[in-house]
């Protein structure tokens, strides 16, 4: 029996993958601040992530055969885990995202070696303690989050380089019913010029993906995608088919400067995926879910 601790992740994605932890048969502990109870069968220690003192002293003396860290988003709390894991575990899995390559404009899509996360600076001082300047610098801060585990590693560590998640009745970013909305509403889509195609995969793809990352033992970035780039009008398409005619036609609004809907992007930077196939695994189609996740989400099926 295995002993996994998740740190964060108790919705969406996580949920399933620690659903896929527990069926396999492994000891699954979830560190968490505590807004939320673990499943059934799930040890939940309480800490908050950012105290160094206080994970600590959460873990105690346990240790681990795989850290799954669903919610590291900074520099500052990748050099906490590293000094505090050091010696606690045998592999540590962190869920990065396809953000990191936000300064490239490929159409070819992008394989891992184009961001050596040794090669990223990494600004400590920078206000990483502020909410908003963490979520105006995701890439930046999943960047310098994997710089952090690559230089020089305290443990075999994976950073998973995460598509756009789509599906699922409990996704609670708002993404999909924001289409939804604006359609039934018959206000118009803002869209990127140019507006470029991204990668996505299924909420229930990227479970079964970091499942199967934490038995294996190559280390470095991976990336995990659905074969398949969508365009926003690929994507409000399917919308618009999953609600039937119940909405007025649909209207886009080019917009060169300023907010544009949650799946615009002025750039392309779609991620290759045979490293994943060449370990072993292999991704599905867009096509093979993307009506499926739109439906579910939306309420619409």
């Amino acid at each position: 029996m295995r002993e996994v601790l998740v740190i964060g992740g108790n919705r969406y994605f996580g949920k399933r993958l620690i659903a896929r932890l527990l069926a396999a048969g492994d000891r699954v502990t979830v560190l968490n601040r505590g807004s939320s109870p673990p499943p059934p069968g799930v040890v939940q220690l309480i800490a908050d992530r950012d105290d160094e003192t206080s994970l600590a002293a959460a873990l105690g003396d346990r240790t681990f055969d795989v850290v799954v860290d669903q919610v590291c988003y900074t520099p500052r709390q990748a050099a906490i885990a590293r000094r505090v894991f050091t010696g606690r575990t045998a592999r540590y899995v962190m869920t990065s995202t396809v953000e990191v390559y936000e300064y490239e404009d490929s159409a070819e899509p992008l394989g891992e070696h184009v961001l050596d996360p040794r090669s990223v600076i990494v600004t400590p001082d920078l206000p990483w303690r502020d909410p908003e300047f963490v979520a105006l610098h995701y890439g930046e801060g999943k960047r310098q989050t994997e710089a952090v585990f690559a230089a020089a590693p305290a443990f075999p560590y994976v950073a998973v380089r995460v598509a756009h998640v789509l599906g699922g009745t409990d996704d609670f970013t708002g993404r999909l019913t924001h289409y939804a909305d604006r359609l039934r509403a018959g206000e118009p889509v803002a869209v990127a010029v140019p507006n470029r195609p991204a990668t996505y995969i299924d909420v229930e793809e990227i479970a079964a993906f970091l499942f199967w990352v934490t038995r294996q033992d190559f280390t470095g970035p991976v990336n995990a995608a659905s074969h398949g780039p969508l365009t926003t009008e690929d994507i409000v398409a399917a919308v618009a088919n999953a609600l039937g005619g119940d909405h007025p036609p649909v209207r886009y609004q080019p917009v060169e400067v300023g907010a544009v809907s949650p799946f615009s992007f002025a750039r392309s930077y779609g991620m290759d995926t045979s490293l994943a196939a060449s370990l072993g695994f292999t991704f599905s189609h867009t096509d093979d879910w993307l009506a499926r996740a739109v439906a579910e989400t939306t309420g619409a099926d």
